[in-house]
């Protein structure tokens, strides 16, 4: 009995004990560096460099190989270059994965009453789902992510639903920027919005710009569809006022994520490996031989150069080359090394591409200010000093790269198009969707190409939807004609 008295004893004490220590245990098991309420500057920075490095990741592996930048040095099968396109072979996981907390800093400055942390959120929304939308077509929209809610299976919205939404918002981004305020709790990676000069605040100011830039480039992408979302009318409104819709008018104003490469915002290919990062790649003869021709100086920044007959030069390789052939390693140019490191690679939308935007607009009879000619000259040199190049006395003037104005509407829409798809380096897949909306640049067809495969106008949706969400899968493919597969378009391209 005695025992048992003691056991009861023991175990009485220890409860009070564990007691009297838990009544503390959420203060000693508080992390510090941890924020106790989550506000918007706490969560943009990081979405900024999660999504450029998706998108510029996009480009190097997906878009460089298909528009023959760069062609694999060895490619014993398949390969994006013959146009073998590999089901969900795009930013669809991490750009969705990323919308969650896009949502959480809209919710969030709602609540705070933010609304430039509103209207920043909102542009990035745009620009993935524009993304999204134009790699697949139907994407789920209205009811992604929804998963907090019970909703594992959303619905496929229209393309041309997602249009007509993101242009709505891109506008409601426009009101909602206040230049002669702070962003309260900072976070901004891109411009500087954190700080007020002369009571405005210039960073909020270039966000407005980088929302109406960005909303020109849709609206020029649907130009097809012209008359169903009144394009024509939205395009002048954006043209007409440009203290209302302000756009890009320097590279100062240039939407890039420049990388400090300090703990946490390093390049993502800070530390990539010779081998991983230019062994087994090489520009292609395309995408050298016009830069060659022209004496381009982002030649010397993007491309290393090789010897050969006992002189320095750049030389690319072919695309689309037959499965038996294996180029040597280290005998032609790949990308430089500094790039690995670069601050300036982190690219979303520029004023270069504002202005051939507006070249092309101009070509179109829009009313933008200046000629086509003007617009083109412009989007250029703005290219070049966005790289930090020096162009070269005459660039301009030379043939090759001088502007025909005295050409047909084509001719001239072929030059625009060329030069931009310069000005696209590292872009996400924008210079694929200029390709199929223009058919430029017109690309050799590789002889390794098997005659059945044909360049692609779209990524098949990701196998495991067929499982995971197979009847709004059945029904999406069913609403974009019938197949899901890479020879099927868009509807703003059909």
């Amino acid at each position: 009995m005695k025992k048992y008295y003691n056991k009861l004893t023991a175990f009485i004490i220890t409860l009070v004990m564990f007691t009297s220590c838990t009544k503390n245990f959420d203060n000693l098991n508080t992390d510090p560096n941890r924020p106790v309420n989550v506000n918007p500057g706490v969560v943009i920075g990081q979405l900024q460099y999660k999504m450029v490095n998706n998108s510029i990741s996009a480009a190097r592996n997906f878009t460089h190989e298909l528009m023959q930048v760069d062609a694999p040095r060895s490619s014993s099968s398949g390969g994006i270059h013959r146009y073998y396109i590999n089901a969900g072979a795009g930013i669809w996981t991490s750009f969705y994965g990323n919308m969650a907390d896009i949502d959480d800093i809209i919710s969030i400055s709602d609540k705070l009453g933010e609304k430039n942390y509103k209207a920043i959120a909102l542009i990035y929304k745009c620009w993935a789902y524009s993304i999204i939308t134009d790699l697949y077509g139907d994407i789920p929209y209205s009811e992604a992510n929804q998963a907090s809610s019970g909703n594992f299976q959303p619905k496929f919205d229209s393309q041309k639903s997602i249009y007509t939404q993101i242009l709505k918002d891109l506008i409601t981004a426009n009101d909602l920027f206040d230049d002669t305020k702070v962003l309260t709790y900072g976070g901004d990676n891109i411009y500087p919005s954190n700080t007020l000069t002369g009571g405005k605040n210039i960073g909020i100011q270039r966000w407005k710009k980088f929302c109406n830039t960005l909303r020109l480039r849709l609206l020029l992408r649907l130009l097809k569809r012209s008359s169903e979302l009144d394009v024509v009318a939205q395009i002048n409104a954006i043209l007409a006022d440009p203290v209302k819709y302000p756009v890009f008018t320097s590279t100062a104003d240039d939407g890039i994520f420049r990388y400090p490469n300090i703990t946490p915002y390093f390049n993502p290919y800070y530390t990539a490996r010779q081998l991983d990062w230019r062994d087994g790649t090489y520009f292609t003869k395309f995408f050298l031989n016009k830069m060659n021709a022209d004496n381009d100086p982002r030649r010397a920044i993007w491309a290393i150069p090789v010897t050969v007959g006992g002189a320095s030069v750049y030389q690319g390789i072919e695309s689309g080359y037959p499965t038996t052939l294996q180029y040597v390693v280290g005998a032609n140019s790949s990308y430089t090394d500094a790039l690995k490191t670069s601050s300036n690679l982190g690219i979303m939308i520029t004023y270069a591409e504002e202005e051939f935007i507006k070249a092309e607009l101009a070509l179109k009879g829009y009313n933008t200010g200046k000629t086509p000619k003007i617009h083109y000259e412009n989007a250029i040199t703005a290219s070049m000093a966005q790289w930090g190049a020096i162009m070269p006395a005459n660039y301009l003037n030379q043939p090759g790269v001088a502007y025909n104005a005295a050409g047909t509407v084509d001719a001239q829409l072929e030059q625009i198009i060329v030069q931009k798809y310069y000005a696209y380096f590292f872009v996400d897949y924008q210079a694929w969707f200029e390709k199929r909306r223009t058919g430029y640049p017109v690309l050799p067809r590789g002889s390794g190409i098997p005659v059945e495969n044909q360049f692609p106008y779209r990524v098949p949706y990701p196998t495991y939807l067929q499982s995971l969400n197979s009847a709004n899968y059945a029904a999406a493919v069913n609403a974009i004609g019938g197949t899901d597969d890479s020879n099927t378009k868009v509807w703003w391209d059909k």
